[in-house]
Order: C-alpha cells, then sequence, then structure tokens
C-alpha cells in the first residue's frame, strides 16, 4: 500500500497550488477596481518606462533605455555585448542610472549593465509611483497570479510523475492498477480544472502589471493596432526579440565571460 502515500503527495501539491492560485486571484480581484466606467484610467497615456515596466519589469526597462540612447548615438553598443558611454549626461533620472551602472571608465558588457540598472532607485521610484497609481503589482503582494499558476502547472506534472511510479510499483493482488490509476486522476483533474478556470478568468498573467495595468496597456495597444509602432514601442512591450537589427541583437544575446582588467 505504499502508493497511497505516493497520493497523499499527490493531493499534498495539488492542494497546496491550488489554494495559492485561488488566494493570489482573490488578492488581484480585491485591488482591482474593476474596469472605468469613464475610460480616464484605459486612456492614460503611458510613457516608454511606463510601458516597459508594466510589459516586463524592471529589466525592461533598462532594456529599452540603453537602445534609446544608442539610437541617439549617446551610447555605442557593439555586438561583442560591449556598451562603451559617448554622451556622459543623461537627460532623465534613468538614463543617468544607466551610465552610472556602466560605471566611471564609461565602458562595461551590456549583461550586468542590464542587471545593476535594473535594480537602481530611479526604477524603482518609477515602480512606486505605478503602484501608488494601481497600475502596477506591489512586491509585498504575495505571489503573483502567474506564479501561482507556475506552481499549479508544476503540480500536475508532480502528480503524473507519482502515478507512474505507483503504477509501476508492486501492488497487493487484490488491488486494482486502474483503481490506483483513476485515484490519481481526481488530484490531476483538479490541477487541469483550476489551470483551465485561470485561463478563462484572469488570463493575461503578469508579474508587473495589476489588472488596471493591464487594461491600460491594453487599450494602449488598441489605439496603435493602426498605425506602425516605433522601434522603442515595440521593445517596450514586446521585449529585446522585437529587436530586428542584427548587430543590436547580437549585442544583447552576446553571453561570452567578461575579459579580465
Amino acid at each position: 500500500m505504499f502508493w497511497l502515500l505516493l497520493l497523499l503527495l499527490a493531493w499534498a501539491f495539488t492542494g497546496t497550488a491550488c489554494v495559492r492560485l485561488c488566494l493570489a486571484a482573490m488578492r488581484a480581484a480585491a485591488t482591482d477596481p474593476g474596469p472605468d466606467p469613464a475610460g480616464v484610467v484605459e486612456d492614460r497615456d503611458l510613457t516608454l518606462y511606463e510601458a516597459a515596466f508594466l510589459s516586463g519589469g524592471p529589466q525592461r526597462v533598462a532594456d529599452v533605455t540603453l537602445l534609446s540612447m544608442a539610437r541617439q548615438r549617446r551610447l555605442h553598443l557593439a555586438h561583442t555585448g560591449w556598451a562603451t558611454v559617448v554622451d556622459p549626461l543623461g537627460r532623465d533620472e534613468i538614463e543617468r542610472s544607466v551610465i552610472g551602472a556602466i560605471g566611471p571608465e564609461g565602458q562595461s558588457r551590456i549583461a550586468p549593465v542590464r542587471t545593476r540598472a535594473a535594480h537602481t532607485d530611479a526604477v524603482r521610484r518609477l515602480a512606486d509611483r505605478l503602484v501608488r497609481s494601481g497600475l502596477a503589482v506591489p512586491d509585498a503582494a504575495g505571489p503573483t497570479i502567474g506564479a501561482a499558476v507556475r506552481q499549479v502547472r508544476a503540480a500536475a506534472l508532480a502528480v503524473a510523475v507519482l502515478a507512474v511510479a505507483a503504477l509501476l510499483m508492486p501492488i497487493r493482488a487484490d488491488a486494482s492498477r486502474l483503481m490506483v490509476g483513476l485515484w490519481f486522476l481526481l488530484p490531476f483533474t483538479l490541477s487541469l480544472s483550476c489551470l483551465a478556470i485561470a485561463r478563462f478568468e484572469v488570463h493575461p498573467y503578469s508579474p508587473w502589471a495589476s489588472p488596471a495595468g493591464q487594461r491600460v496597456l491594453g487599450a494602449l495597444l488598441r489605439r496603435r493596432s493602426g498605425d506602425e509602432p516605433s522601434f522603442l514601442t515595440s521593445v517596450a512591450l514586446r521585449g529585446i526579440r522585437a529587436i530586428g537589427e542584427p548587430e543590436l541583437r547580437a549585442a544583447f544575446a552576446h553571453r561570452d565571460a567578461p575579459h579580465r582588467e
């Protein structure tokens, strides 16, 4: 009857993950004021930095800033993965934070610059402003719906693995392997049902944008649906995969170890 222990473990995984998903959905619903009848919030114009943060978080803000400065030839991004400062005077606090992340020598690998710039006070203040306006998810809000959904997916996979292990184990002669499989089918069905409900009720899942923020992003996309989006807007909304220029794409994709000084 060792398979019963595996079944209990499967229920523990499933129950914990589903409860976390329900709690995350309840928190999101409690903080969501609902659609704005007047359309004031949905019609709000987002800055490039705000759109980048709501779409991809602090890292996306750093990427957009690097690319914006590179397009203005105030920063050189080499295909070898190095960033070089051309104009050391940033035009706003986000640009100044990126220049500071590159360092006093004016040159650094792009990968660590992206990481350092994403954790600067300037980006944190941008996040705080979006949180206060109700467009971003607070850091202390607990697991996001996206994280909870991933936990339920992991639980479903764990149940499947435990079921296979239970079916491969020797069982008593009076026990039926079909019945064992049906017992494991219950937690597996529960996890799939939670995923289906979450997909229908709370999709898309964003770790950065609140439900109101997602509506603002959706309104932004609808307003621009008839226009060809600018390069930086595309990167803000879709990330570096929107980069079409081979040299710039190579600059961000470069992963070689940095040279020793």
